[in-house]
């Protein structure tokens, strides 16, 4: 199993309307691809959040093949929507993983 983490950080004026965008329109488009077949979405529990809410959504692939076909056919639009709805408001970094 592979897993394409996604860490994100978002301006706590936004952070209630992003959690919604995510679930209702972010995450859906990115299951479309049919590159993954389910995710998980965290809230990271730390102390200081005065300059934000962060967040962590993993994305499950049975294969590496699967991750590589959504980078090169879907992440450059996905990732740009997200740079388009929320200018300004978040910072993010991916990590990949495979299950041991």
């Amino acid at each position: 199993m592979i897993v394409y983490n996604v860490t994100i950080k978002i301006d706590l004026a936004v952070h209630e309307l992003w959690v919604a965008w995510m679930k209702e329109d972010h995450i859906p488009k990115i299951l479309e691809t049919g590159c993954f077949t389910e995710y998980k979405f965290y809230r990271i529990m730390e102390e200081n959040q005065s300059d934000g809410m962060t967040y962590a959504v993993q994305y499950f692939a049975p294969q590496l093949s699967n991750y590589f076909d959504y980078q090169a056919q879907h992440a450059e639009q996905l990732q740009k929507e997200m740079r388009d709805t929320w200018p300004d408001k978040y910072g993010a970094f991916m990590t990949l993983l495979r299950e041991i």
